[in-house]
């Protein structure tokens, strides 16, 4: 058995004016995240981690900012797109562990759901996917409230032929 592990990392601007997607699920908070898709920066990093994992680049090579067709795009269609390149060339998915770094909204309430809806896109295990919030006590712009990062762990395998 082939066993590979990737890293991902993402982060976007907190601005007025957006909604705040993160995890795949839709919170309530006075700032959204900014960028070219919906911004869900917790998928952007498991994306980038699955991609890399599979040696396979990342996020904005499969789905550049500069084209129209991602324009405001939900990031669950990533998700999905990116597990079905994975699959493609024969990986299957072992587990994720992703971290959050984030002063507000407070995230812990949400992450049941967010795992509930990861497991879904992905047709795994919700088992498989472990979520975890932290500040950055803050330090920083995440501290400032400017941004919200994201840091992804994951392990795919392939059965040799």
């Amino acid at each position: 058995m082939k066993i590979r592990v990737g890293f991902g990392y993402d982060v976007h601007r907190l601005v007025e004016g957006r909604e705040l997607w993160l995890g795949g699920i839709k919170l309530e908070h006075t700032l959204g995240l900014l960028g070219h898709s919906d911004a869900d920066v917790l998928i952007h990093a498991l994306c980038d981690a699955l991609l890399g994992a599979a040696n396979m680049r990342d996020i904005g090579y499969h789905f550049p900012d500069t084209s129209a067709d991602f324009k405001g795009i939900d990031s669950k269609i990533l998700l999905a797109d990116t597990m079905k390149l994975i699959r493609d060339k024969g990986y299957e998915f072992g587990n994720a562990d992703i971290t959050v770094a984030a002063e507000r909204p407070k995230l812990n309430p949400h992450i049941e759901e967010m795992k509930a809806c990861l497991a879904r896109v992905m047709q795994v295990d919700v088992e498989d996917i472990s979520i975890k919030a932290t500040t950055t006590e803050k330090l920083g712009f995440t501290g400032r409230q400017e941004g919200m990062a994201a840091y992804a762990t994951v392990l795919i395998s392939k059965d040799p032929l």
